[in-house]
């Protein structure tokens, strides 16, 4: 079945809601950030609130659903959209796709192997006194890591335009829960050795705290930003398989990575478009049959779509006592 857009050509945004609940019992883990804990917040009227997961999280989730971890690559209905691959003795190291920091991961620009930071310079003007041209870094970024349109990147190397490769996320996202109340909880880690033991050393018994939340209304958001991609100048073509891919993206984290954590599992109750109003969003099996014609048709995309780069971390300078 083809997928229709009209309804998106001329709106700037695309924004999709999805009303969650635990899979079983009333429970749920939220994030925890270092030496916060859960990022808790109260809204003007009092209602007590909780960030579930952050955009940052999502971004990297919405790319995971994305990836056969068993098998090291894409899945099926994304095959043919190119990425870079970190190889060492033929086996996978890491991808842009699981990177967090996509194409400009160190293991990609920062080891021996410099030949992808070599492409850059060469295909993209990286003069640090011009203006970025964003729509030949756009292009650039189509070229060898598509999915990094949706997600962003930041190329933060001072030889490379002085650091201001950068592209907003396309395809943002997040998790609230509202009406919140702390379950408080905890437990020992047991030691039927010796109970007494030395606990810094991981010995004896061990008790903790922990507390999990409750929440009246968990909501996941979306936010697709069309304009932007409009922006990039790449094409009707490359708009069409952007969004799609976003779309799909999307379904597939709904249906399947909802397991944010041991104790956060969820499920889609429903899912709402909330703008624009007349646009329909079309089943996760629908978006799977209609990439593959996509990618297969798409033009701009390198040769091999998968970029490879040797796992030669830099090794670290010998210093040289005089």
């Amino acid at each position: 079945m083809s997928i229709n857009l009209d309804a998106l050509k001329t709106v700037p945004r695309l924004l999709i809601e999805a009303e969650l609940a635990p899979v079983q019992g009333s429970r749920f883990q939220p994030t925890g950030f270092p030496d916060l804990g859960a990022a808790t917040y109260t809204l003007h009227d009092g209602t007590e609130m909780c960030l579930v997961e952050s955009a940052q999280s999502m971004a990297n989730r919405l790319e995971a659903v994305c990836w056969d971890g068993a098998n090291s690559e894409l899945i099926d209905p994304l095959k043919g959209i190119p990425y870079i691959k970190v190889v060492e003795d033929g086996k996978t190291v890491t991808t842009s796709i699981l990177d967090a920091h996509r194409m400009n991961s160190p293991y990609i620009l920062e080891g021996e192997d410099k030949s992808f930071l070599e492409t850059i310079k060469k295909e993209i003007n990286t003069a640090s006194d011009r203006p970025v041209d964003m729509r030949a870094l756009a292009k650039f970024v189509y070229k060898y890591d598509t999915n990094a349109l949706l997600h962003g990147i930041f190329i933060a190397k001072s030889d490379l335009a002085g650091g201001r490769f950068k592209i907003a996320r396309s395809l943002s996202s997040f998790i609230e829960a509202r009406g919140i109340n702390v379950v408080a909880s905890g437990g020992v880690k047991n030691d039927p050795v010796n109970p007494s033991g030395d606990t810094a050393k991981g010995y004896g018994n061990v008790p903790f705290h922990r507390d999990e939340y409750t929440a009246q209304q968990i909501t996941a958001y979306f936010n697709l930003d069309l304009a932007q991609i409009r922006g990039f100048g790449l094409g009707g073509n490359a708009e069409t398989l952007l969004i799609t891919l976003a779309l799909f993206k999307i379904q597939k984290f709904l249906q399947e990575g909802l397991r944010l954590r041991t104790a956060c599992d969820l499920k889609a109750v429903s899912i709402q478009v909330k703008q624009p109003a007349n646009f329909v969003l079309s089943p996760l099996e629908d978006l799977g049959m209609e990439l593959p014609k996509l990618i297969s048709s798409s033009a701009g995309f390198a040769e091999p779509k998968v970029t490879t780069v040797k796992f030669s971390p830099s090794k670290p300078k010998k210093e040289v006592i005089a």
